[in-house]
């Protein structure tokens, strides 16, 4: 009798998350079948420079993680492309992808967020979350397209940036009255839109969008104060939603994604979740208010979670909490923007540099900790940050340690 060839083990999702699953498995030891479903007919790739070198860079870069044969001869991955999983049938252990049936003994569950849409459908109007938007989106920048952003987030300011550098006329729509609000707060998001001012981009907040107009093509988006923005381009950067519609009715629960413990483990037995699409319990913030509880789309968390998901679906009584201090970056017109940590605090202060000037450090307090790190332009300050919120620095400690530093400048001058 021929030894068993080990678990099966199913990742949804060609995402970085899956890949970075099927790669952990591997490099575990697992000898099992390993079978990645992916919804695109792409191979896995790179998503963030979608909204920044694949816009800006003469030639677009190769984006793609793995070729086909390093993921097949490789890695040994059975790789299904270009249909998404329609349902799980968790008492049979099977993932529906339309009219197969595949078995799993774990499961990884990485399909992502998907992007939210402005309602209609006409030519022109984008959204910027897989390779085929963006490579619609630069075709249209390529061609002098007048850009109308829907949302002031991190992409939209990104796609903003790449029509200013060309030369080209943008202006950015935001409903609420101050951008990023959610992403870095109301005093930070203020000052971050300083760069969209100082670079010619026209940033329109407290106003919404009341429709777009056009035949076939859109022409303009219409604001609800009734002024109408002529446009040859348009992109919604309003926000994502966790992928998890093919999962109703599975029995997995799910609340602003699927939710799971701190190993990533959720509900269903053998099911782990990783990336966008989980709402996990992150221990390293666990005293905050939320309970540590927090769904995030950050590339760093889903390169890990990804891997970590896969390790512990293998081998659940060696399960290992995962937990992180998020991290994300953006660059808008040149600057590069990083955070590290959570938004929501009692305290932000701008420590070191200041917003006018276009450089600055902002620390965030909840409580006596220190629980989050801004910068702009300050590529050496911000992983220093990460590091004392990863060992739950105090907020004392955490401005003694910032005026340590700006005494250390001021010397080295």
């Amino acid at each position: 009798m021929s030894p068993s060839p080990g678990p099966r083990l199913v990742v949804v999702g060609a995402s970085l998350a899956g890949l970075r699953a099927a790669e952990a498995a591997r490099d575990a030891g697992h000898t099992g079948p390993v079978t990645l479903v992916g919804a695109e007919a792409h191979l896995p790739y790179d998503r963030p420079p979608l909204s920044k070198a694949f816009l800006d860079d003469p030639e677009a870069p190769d984006v793609r993680f793995r070729t086909e044969e390093h993921l097949h001869d490789e890695l040994g991955v059975d790789l299904v492309l270009g249909e998404p999983s329609t349902g799980l049938d968790a008492d049979a252990r099977e993932v529906v992808v339309g009219d197969r049936r595949i078995g799993y003994d774990a499961l990884v569950v990485a399909t992502g967020a998907r992007a939210r849409t402005l309602p209609g459908d006409l030519a022109g109007v984008h959204t910027l979350r897989t390779l085929d938007d963006a490579r619609a989106v630069r075709a249209a920048l390529d061609a002098g397209a007048r850009t109308v952003v829907v949302g002031a987030g991190f992409i939209g300011s990104e796609v903003a940036s790449g029509a200013r550098k060309r030369g080209l006329p943008a202006t950015i729509v935001e409903a609420l009255p101050v951008p990023l609000v959610r992403a870095v707060g109301e005093q930070m998001g203020a000052a971050l839109s300083r760069l969209h001012e100082t670079n010619g981009t026209d940033l329109r907040c407290g106003v919404g969008v009341d429709g777009l107009e056009g035949g076939g093509r859109v022409t303009g988006v219409r604001l609800a104060d009734g002024t109408v923005l002529p446009a040859d381009l348009v992109v919604a950067g309003i926000g994502a939603t966790p992928d998890t519609g093919w999962l109703e009715g599975s029995g997995v629960g799910l609340d602003n994604g699927i939710l799971a413990d701190e190993t990533l483990r959720t509900d269903l037995p053998g099911v782990y979740a990783a990336g966008d699409v989980v709402n996990w319990v992150n221990p390293l913030f666990s005293e905050l208010p939320t309970g540590g509880r927090m769904r995030i789309e950050h590339w760093t968390s889903a390169a890990e979670q990804g891997a970590r998901a896969a390790r512990n679906a293998l081998d659940p009584d060696a399960a290992r909490p995962y937990e992180t201090v998020p991290y994300f970056w953006s660059d808008w017109y040149g600057s590069r923007i990083q955070f590290v940590g959570v938004p929501r605090a009692d305290e932000i202060r701008v420590v070191s540099g200041s917003p006018e000037d276009g450089r600055f450090v902002a620390l965030y307090r909840t409580g006596d900790r220190l629980t989050g790190a801004l910068t702009l332009e300050r590529r050496a300050d911000v992983m220093k940050y990460r590091v004392r919120i990863g060992r739950r620095t105090s907020w004392t400690d955490a401005l003694a340690f910032a005026e340590e530093r700006n005494a250390a400048a001021v010397a080295a001058r």
